[in-house]
């Protein structure tokens, strides 16, 4: 198609996101189990209707279970959930869970095949 971007089109792709609305309430519920979707929702930028839609998805697809824990809600991510698109499927989602839950600290090591290791700000890492 040709190269030509309408005011509609380069808002569009300006706005894109490597993460899902689903993935990034998965994220906040694996960082804090007992976290609000009020909380939720301002972290992920969304409405907490949105956000109680997403977690009842989730729900019902087997990722998460809610309990009751006083007037709060408490979540489980289910061990051994996997990944809904075919491309992926097999793979359970505990491993991005972790990595993207994890606190934020010193950006993790990056390497390449053939390549020196390099720190997530692009500078050379000693390597062992």
């Amino acid at each position: 198609m040709g190269g030509v971007e309408s005011e509609h089109t380069s808002h569009r792709r300006n706005r894109w996101t490597f993460l899902t609305n689903h993935a990034r309430v998965l994220i906040a519920i694996a960082r804090d189990p007992g976290v609000r979707l009020r909380d939720i929702a301002t972290g992920c930028g969304l409405t907490e209707r949105t956000v109680q839609t997403i977690v009842t998805d989730l729900e019902a697809d087997g990722y998460l279970t809610r309990t009751r824990d006083g007037r709060r809600n408490r979540y489980v991510i289910a061990p051994g959930a996997r990944f809904r698109h075919p491309a992926e499927a097999g793979l359970e989602i505990a491993g991005l869970l972790a990595y993207l839950a994890a606190p934020l600290t010193a950006p993790p090591a990056l390497a390449v095949d053939g390549a020196e290791e390099v720190s997530g700000d692009g500078t050379p890492r000693a390597t062992a």
